[in-house]
């Protein structure tokens, strides 16, 4: 089975050439339980969505596409937004569109879009709701479209050669309608295990552009008179706010921004489901979809086959402590034994097709059956603590921002942090007094050499990484060259290194965790992050650095959040499980799988990657190279590109449109 874009959106000029490429989206097929609860659901929604399914081809590629109408009749958004709901107003000439988890109500959508003279006035309006949702309005003559500040969801624009721009949430669906080729030089970034910005912008494909996380794309009409608009513009419409709030008054503006998220998705649910692993995040987020009232919670847990691991020891004690003879709550342990290791079923990959290679797809096969288990209980929505540990551990280059303005302050938690990581004085005070600028560093931020895995002071603007002994000179070139290109134009998230650096890393767990929405898509169940919510993220940056991040507790922020919600005793844990044995040992259990994907590489067809060189470590999963090197990213690059050189059916649509409100 091809990759299937199961979940899309586009945005189309007002043209007879917009209209025409309406009629060449991309109708994957629907298949079993992906789909038809869902399609059903948003065919019957209430009116006040102004938009109505288009009718679709029949047959075996047949789906439901909704229509939102530009003022002329012709479509302006075609969504097929499967589990993601689609909420529209139209005022006169003005438009507002919310894409989301929840439908939003006509009231508050008039509330939203009467008054709002200009972009700038509505942003204001929207913070009142979850950041969760993609926007698109028509204000004052012009079109504009927006992700979320997280990057959770994000924006892609491309120009067709006859419609000129036209912007999706999927580059795949634009790279469909364009005809744009592969670009091997963003292939090539993604078998890096971490693309900083902002090389984590490149899009797969030639032509195809993202727009960056706390800026939207406006789209101007074409003047009276002439035939082509001019060209889109990004503009920013996300600040991360000043850190000045104590700790307490953050606690309660994240634990009033999690409840509200927890209920954008869930809320008014009878059946759901929580991944309880045991940690802090999956804990809290259990507890705060309790609070909805669900007639049916379900918990799920994986236990390890790491008999020192403290994981599933802790869910149990969730459970206990959460357990209440009038709700109907059950926890399904999973036995180690049936977890599948790392790099397991790595075809099975070909069934979603990823925005973006991303190095979460060796553990494809343990998230498919934790998600399937959630399924199988009923769950009408899943929720993860995907998140948690980007927004409240703290990465120790935010000692760099305190360090300018309370420098006593930073060296004291500093060296608490220096003296648990290992970290050499003199070192240390070198990174720490280093005042590199970002395009200096980003220049600079790959190497050919191999890098020290411990004891490496970690406060410049990310990870410096090392090129893979199997990549070719080729995929090497390509690699440096971009990060020196993108070097000569970059400008950082913030100024502040720690602020970018935390930022960055949000953005890039937002982006992971899209395989793990792909693959729910692909079982028939939702699964949500709520801690990505751009409400969640900004109430945690607005709290004081040093109240925010403290190398003597465990997520402080979120532990003072959660107080009330989650038992103390709970709140008390303060370590972490890993996974990295079944990593290793997914090597070992599956080394011919990893010998036949390497046998008629697609990387290797494209000069990226040396396959004898992966067949000889296939061989060899205990090899000092790949302990030394992760090999997570170049099977992620590699699965993925098999899926997307494979073609997804395609139907004509001609699409209708309705103005159900006016």
């Amino acid at each position: 089975m091809p990759g299937l874009l199961r979940d899309y959106f586009v945005v189309l000029p007002d043209s007879v050439a917009g209209h025409t490429v309406a009629g060449q989206l991309p109708a994957p097929e629907v298949t079993g339980a992906a789909s038809a609860p869902t399609m059903t659901g948003v065919a019957s929604a209430p009116t006040a969505t102004g938009a109505v399914p288009a009718p679709a081809a029949t047959g075996a590629g047949a789906c439901d596409v909704l229509a939102v109408p530009h003022p002329s009749g012709r479509p302006w958004v075609l969504a097929r937004p499967l589990f993601r709901k689609v909420s529209h107003l139209r005022r006169g000439d003005d438009a507002l569109v919310l894409i989301g988890p929840d439908r939003v109500p006509e009231a508050v959508l008039a509330g939203l879009l009467e008054g709002a003279r200009d972009r700038a006035g509505l942003e204001r309006r929207l913070a009142r709701l979850p950041g969760l949702h993609h926007v698109v309005a028509h204000l004052s003559g012009e079109t504009w479209v927006r992700g979320t500040a997280s990057g959770l969801r994000r924006i892609y624009h491309a120009r067709h050669p006859q419609a000129g721009t036209i912007a999706s949430d999927r580059p795949a669906v634009l790279a469909h309608l364009t005809g744009a080729p592969l670009d091997d030089g963003a292939l090539a970034l993604r078998m890096l295990d971490f693309l900083p910005h902002p090389l984590s912008r490149r899009a797969l494909w030639r032509g195809v552009h993202e727009t960056g996380a706390g800026y939207g794309l406006a789209l101007p009409v074409a003047a009276p008179g002439t035939a082509a608009a001019p060209g889109p513009r990004e503009y920013r419409w996300w600040e991360p706010p000043p850190p000045e709030l104590s700790l307490t008054e953050g606690a309660r503006r994240v634990g009033e921004a999690v409840a509200a998220s927890v209920r954008a998705h869930v809320g008014g649910l009878d059946r759901i489901s929580c991944e309880l692993s045991g940690g802090l995040d999956s804990t809290a987020l259990t507890f705060a979809a309790r609070a909805t009232g669900p007639a049916e919670l379900s918990l799920l847990t994986v236990a390890a086959r790491d008999r020192y691991s403290e994981d599933e020891t802790w869910a149990r004690r969730a459970v206990a402590a959460a357990h209440d003879p009038a709700d109907a709550l059950a926890h399904h342990i999973i036995p180690a034994d049936q977890a599948p290791y790392f790099y397991a079923d790595l075809a099975a990959t070909s069934a979603e097709l990823n925005d973006e290679p991303l190095p979460v797809a060796p553990g494809r096969a343990r998230a498919h059956l934790l998600l399937g288990r959630a399924h199988a209980t009923g769950s009408r929505y899943h929720l993860t603590g995907y998140g948690g540990d980007e927004l409240f551990l703290g990465l120790p280059h935010a000692y760099q921002d305190l360090f300018h303005g309370n420098p006593l302050t930073a060296w004291n938690h500093l060296s608490g942090l220096r003296h648990q990581l290992g970290w050499p004085l003199l070192p240390t005070l070198k990174a720490l007094l280093n005042r590199s600028a970002f395009p200096q560093w980003l220049a600079g931020a790959v190497t050919t050499e191999p890098q020290p895995v411990t004891r490496t002071p970690l406060l410049s603007w990310g990870v410096r990484q090392s090129l893979r002994p199997w990549f070719t000179d080729h995929a090497r070139t390509l690699i440096t060259e971009e990060f020196r290109t993108a070097a000569e134009r970059a400008e950082p998230i913030d100024r502040w290194r720690g602020r970018h650096v935390d930022i960055d890393a949000v953005r890039m767990g937002a982006r992971h965790f899209q395989a793990m929405e792909d693959i729910g898509m692909t079982i028939g169940l939702p699964v949500a992050a709520p801690f990505y919510d751009d409400r969640v993220l900004e109430a945690t940056l607005a709290v004081r650095l040093p109240e925010r991040i403290s190398p003597w507790r465990y997520k402080p922020l979120l532990v003072e959040a959660m107080r009330g919600v989650v038992p103390d005793a709970l709140l008390a844990r303060t370590t972490k499980d890993h996974m990295s044995s079944d990593e290793h040992q997914g090597l070992r259990e599956h080394a011919p799988e990893l010998a036949d994907l390497w046998t008629g590489s697609r990387l290797a067809e494209h000069g990226l990657v040396d396959a004898r060189h992966l067949l000889r470590l296939a061989a060899e999963p205990f090899s000092p190279v790949l302990v030394e090197h992760s090999i997570s990213s170049t099977v992620a690059g590699e699965t993925w590109l098999r899926t997307a050189e494979n073609t997804w059916p395609t139907h004509q649509l001609t699409p209708t449109t309705s103005e159900a409100v006016q």
